[in-house]
């Protein structure tokens, strides 16, 4: 089974916990926050554990961690939410473009602290997951980056 594109449809985005350091979260930590929970289905369905959510630090955030075949994955997850998600929407944006130079270094460093925190020293990969919504239709389209160079 690809791990390339998937869609989660309505009945899958029901029960999903927002968390907001100050108040109300913002509409942007809400679809942060779906984002992240329909990227978790994602991998769970396709063979991963995940060990940990929103791993923070002062200087970066790693939204998922997880396990398969005895190595460590980190995924980094974008949200995009658009009133239609069309092959053109999708297409002409690319929301990986945000995992830029200077996040990656944040990362990266968010990465080995996690690794000396927690005693960690097996083989470890970096990957994102893009996730597109479609509030209108409420469907989301997933796109998984594999192993990408920090």
């Amino acid at each position: 089974m690809p791990l390339r594109s998937e869609t989660f449809h309505k009945k899958q985005l029901l029960g999903v916990i927002l968390v907001s350091y100050m108040g109300t979260p913002t509409e942007k930590q809400r679809m942060g926050a779906i984002g992240e929970d329909i990227a978790t289905t994602f991998l769970v369905k396709h063979g991963f554990s995940v060990i940990s959510r929103n791993y923070r630090k002062k200087y970066g955030e790693i939204d998922i961690i997880c396990e398969k075949d005895g190595m460590l994955h980190f995924v980094e997850v974008k949200t995009v939410s658009r009133e239609n998600v069309s092959r053109e929407t999708s297409d002409s944006y690319q929301a990986e473009e945000n995992i830029h130079e200077a996040k990656l270094k944040r990362l990266g460093r968010t990465i080995e602290a996690y690794l000396l925190e927690f005693d960690r020293e097996e083989e470890w990969m970096f990957h994102a997951v893009i996730v597109l919504l479609d509030k209108k239709a409420k469907v989301a389209k997933v796109r998984f980056l594999k192993d990408l160079i920090i």
